[in-house]
């Protein structure tokens, strides 16, 4: 052997000797002080190596210390910010000569990290006492992946986090993950480095791993294929893809997600729903581009709750709160389970009928969760028991104002377009609700609409409504607007007002007319055959205004062959009651559909009112008299051709009012005299003789 190298190997030898005695040589105290002051130095906090302290040179380099603490920042309390029960580094020598980092061994054991936050700043800063606060950036600015980010080689052997716990308290919320287990695999910068581990945070455990082709290309902007897995109680969701080349930590790839409850996802997160049994489950798989602050999803198939389809949503969240833009397709939608519960209170509660309005404030908390701008393709829409076709629907969402536009969609074998408005930014909520309705089948819309089961026909109907309140009760108190109504060869099912005004003309002993001859066959032959009660009518329409929850209506109108009805009153919407008055009047001629409403004949007012689980429906009696009054006073100022006397003009007109009239009395001594006279004729022609009598006595006397 050359003496070179044999003095070479000697001097080797001997750096190895002394590094192998060097650590049982230097007492531990003369380097844990140097040790833990440089620490300090560095961090500008307290380091203590409160523990066992151990030093190996070779065969690499590695520090092992136990009870290790970091101080907390000035502020922020006596407890350390940071503290561990053991430390373990290693780090081979000879390959760090040439910035070549290669950690054999870095393993942190029951570490506890406490991050906390007030209005003066944080403890993770670590800052000089005397240097200057620095605003926290809002400008987004961070790390930027370029090539040569990372101009050295390194490789993780192992790399251990045990048990760890971290705390974070900002004075409005404290959030706390424990058990936090980590093992990382890194042969090298570029080779596929592996990530797993466990935690319970605030109860919830979840278990993740994940994968990434290079470090190196991860940190430099190159594409590189990234896989993540997280598994739990809220959330199990699994992504494979790239990361792209960009200078963000852009990626774009294949990802399945579900999550059981949103519910509790969102109360894991600070910010708690309403409550209800609703909006939980969420599911979706299809493809997913990230970029900072935005989420874009085309999803092959979603689902919400019992919601399913399949479109594209896009989830900004640089702003106030999250936005959510995109467009669905949706076969079924049911906005049911999602209304105010009805009261379920009062005297209908065993018997049905319509409940009383529940006091019961709703919380609309939930429009301030996220803004929003959706267009929905539904194919059936559901709302409480109406069901509408092919629904064009815009959801927008903005600062909890909703917007919902329903256009040209299919109701009922008609069409139409609704406006529906909830805003929450005020005090209360208000609502606004503006509906366009044609050629609807009027039974089935009605009764899915309000459980009203009283007219058929084919028609419209228009509404503008305003309210505002957090309940039921205050919102029909608040209500206000107007609407208008129209419906075509139809009827009005429970009651035949031909047949009541008949009877009525009955009971004051009339004659019947030539209408109600040929209608009364018919009606008697629908009566034997068990038929519903009905008036039909070739046209039914009005309009009415709504103020404090009451709806007045005054221009009722219903037109048919052999009928003509006018219409006023008003229903109470807050005290569930109505009042309404019809007049019905027989007419003397069939003009078929389109007929005049101005034409004569007998009116006979009905009445209907009551509450609306006990309405009645009756003749107005007191309406009538004054009819007939009216009516006789009316043609008795009118004269008569065929009376020449007043007392004879005045007894005709009563009796034709009545449709008692006809031809002068026949004479006493003729056949009609003998045969039995109508009992109400009898009375008024005896009056009216009576009378006459006596003026013709008078004036013998005075002869």
């Amino acid at each position: 052997m050359p003496r070179i190298l044999r003095y070479a190997f000697l001097a080797l030898l001997g750096l190895v000797i002394i590094a192998l005695a060097l650590p049982f040589v230097i007492p531990v105290d003369s380097y844990r002080d140097r040790i833990a002051e440089e620490a300090s130095r560095t961090l500008h906090r307290d380091v203590v190596l409160g523990g066992e302290l151990s030093l190996q040179i070779l065969p690499s380099l590695q520090i092992t210390a136990r009870d290790v603490s970091l101080a907390n920042a000035e502020g922020f309390g006596d407890a350390p910010m940071a503290e561990m029960s053991e430390m373990r580094v290693g780090v081979k020598l000879i390959p760090l000569l040439s910035s070549d980092v290669q950690i054999t061994e870095f393993v942190l054991v029951d570490p506890v990290i406490r991050l906390q936050q007030n209005r003066r700043g944080n403890n993770w800063t670590f800052r000089a006492p005397d240097a200057p606060e620095v605003a926290m950036a809002s400008s987004g600015e961070g790390f930027v992946r370029r090539p040569g980010a990372l101009p050295f080689e390194a490789s993780f052997g192992d790399v251990r986090i045990e048990n760890a716990s971290i705390y974070f308290d900002d004075g409005q919320q404290a959030r706390e993950i424990t058990g936090l287990t980590l093992q990382v695999s890194l042969p090298s910068l570029d080779e596929e480095a592996s990530l797993s581990g466990q935690l319970t945070a605030d109860g919830e455990r979840l278990s993740f791993d994940g994968s990434v082709g290079s470090i190196r290309g991860a940190f430099e902007g190159a594409q590189t294929p990234l896989s993540i897995r997280f598994g739990g109680n809220l959330v199990t969701a699994s992504f494979e893809g790239m990361l792209a080349e960009s200078e963000d930590f852009a990626l774009t790839g294949d990802i399945d997600a579900n999550i059981p409850s949103l519910r509790n996802l969102a109360a894991f997160a600070g910010a708690e729903m309403p409550p209800g049994d609703r909006m939980q489950a969420f599911a979706a798989r299809g493809s997913v581009d990230v970029a900072p602050g935005t989420i874009d999803l085309v999803a092959s198939s979603i689902r919400f709750d019992d919601i399913t389809g399949a479109g594209r949503l896009t989830m900004a969240s640089g702003g106030a709160r999250p936005n959510i833009t995109g467009a669905l397709d949706l076969p079924n939608l049911d906005v049911t389970p999602y209304l105010p519960e009805q009261s379920s209170g009062g005297d209908t509660s065993s018997g049905g009928g319509i409940p009383p309005w529940s006091e019961d404030e709703k919380d609309l908390a939930g429009l301030n969760l996220v803004d929003a701008d959706i267009d929905l393709n539904v194919g059936l829409f559901e709302y409480g028991d109406i069901d509408i076709e092919n629904v064009a629907l815009d959801v927008v969402l903005d600062r909890g104002r909703l917007v919902a536009r329903l256009s040209d969609f299919q109701l009922y074998d008609g069409r139409g377009s609704v406006r529906v408005v909830a805003n929450n930014r005020g005090a209360r909520p208000s609502f606004s609700v503006s509906a366009q309705l044609a050629d609807l089948d009027a039974l089935p819309f009605l009764q899915a609409a309000a459980g009203f089961e009283r007219v058929t026909g084919t028609g419209g109907i228009s509404l503008d409504l305003q309210a505002a309140g957090a309940s039921q009760a205050a919102i029909m108190q608040s209500l206000s607007g107007n609407g208008s109504f129209g419906f075509n060869d139809g009827a009005i099912v429970g009651i035949n007002l031909a047949e009541t005004i008949r009877n009525v003309n009955s009971f004051f002993g009339a004659q019947s007319s030539p209408a109600d001859a040929e209608t009364s066959e018919e009606d008697t032959e629908q009566v034997e055959a068990g038929a519903q009660t009905q008036t039909d009518f070739s046209s039914l329409s009005g309009t009415f205004s709504i103020t404090g929850g009451r709806a007045d209506n005054s221009d009722f109108s219903m037109l048919s062959p052999l009928l003509r009805v006018g219409g006023t009153g008003y229903v109470d919407l807050p005290s569930q009651t109505l009042d309404y008055r019809m007049r019905p009047r027989l007419v003397a001629s069939i003009e078929g559909q389109g007929g005049s409403s101005n034409l004569r004949g007998v009116e006979i007012p009905v009445r209907i009112r009551g509450g609306f689980n006990d309405v009645s429906i009756g003749v107005d009696t007191s309406a009538v008299g004054q009819s007939l009054l009216s009516g006789a006073l009316s043609n008795a100022l009118g004269g008569n051709s065929n009376a020449t006397r007043p007392e004879d003009v005045l007894r005709d007109s009563l009796l034709d009012a009545i449709g008692l009239g006809g031809d002068q009395a026949p004479d006493e001594n003729s056949d009609e005299a003998t045969e039995e006279a109508d009992p109400a004729q009898q009375l008024l022609q005896g009056l009216f003789s009576r009378g006459r009598d006596r003026d013709d006595d008078d004036s013998g006397d005075n002869n």
